[in-house]
C-alpha cells in the first residue's frame, strides 16, 4: 500500500496524477485502464479540493492498493470536510441535451461507468470513497 496526504486544493491535482501514475506504471498498467483511472481520480480529488473544506483547507489522503482475484487498483480517498456521499445524487439523464439537463453529477457518473466499483462511507468524521479498476 502506498499513500500520499496533500492539502485539498487543486494546485495539488498534478503531484497527485504523478504518484497515482507511479504506481500504476510500476504494475504495469494497461494505458486504457491507465487513462480512465487518472480520469476518474481527477475528477474525484478536483471534487474534494473544491468542496470539502469551503472556505478551508484540508487535508486528503490518497491511498493505493492491489488486489488480487481479479487483478485490481483500488484508490481510496479519505477527507475530514463536510459529510458529503457523491453516489447519493441520481445520474443525470444524458439522454437530455447538455441545456436540459441540470448542472452536476456527470463527472461521477463517469467514474461510475468507468471504474469497476465505487464505494462511500462516513465513518469517525471522514469521508472516504473508494473506487476500484480491474486491470
Amino acid at each position: 500500500m502506498d499513500e500520499l496526504v496533500v492539502e485539498a486544493k487543486t494546485e495539488n491535482l498534478n503531484e497527485v496524477l504523478a504518484f497515482v501514475e507511479r504506481y500504476l506504471e510500476e504494475r504495469k498498467c494497461p494505458v486504457k485502464e491507465q487513462m480512465q483511472i487518472d480520469v476518474a481520480v481527477e475528477e474525484l480529488f478536483v471534487n474534494i479540493a473544491s468542496y470539502a473544506y469551503e472556505p478551508d483547507v484540508g487535508l486528503v489522503t490518497i491511498r493505493m492498493e492491489t488486489q488480487e482475484n481479479p487483478v485490481a487498483v483500488v484508490i481510496t480517498f479519505i477527507d475530514h470536510g463536510v459529510p458529503y456521499d457523491p453516489l447519493a445524487k441520481e445520474d443525470p439523464d444524458i439522454s437530455l441535451s447538455a441545456e436540459e439537463r441540470s448542472i452536476g453529477g456527470l463527472g461521477i457518473y463517469m467514474v461510475k461507468k468507468s471504474m469497476n466499483d465505487i464505494f462511500y462511507e462516513y465513518k469517525n468524521g471522514q469521508n472516504i470513497l473508494r473506487i476500484r479498476k480491474n486491470i
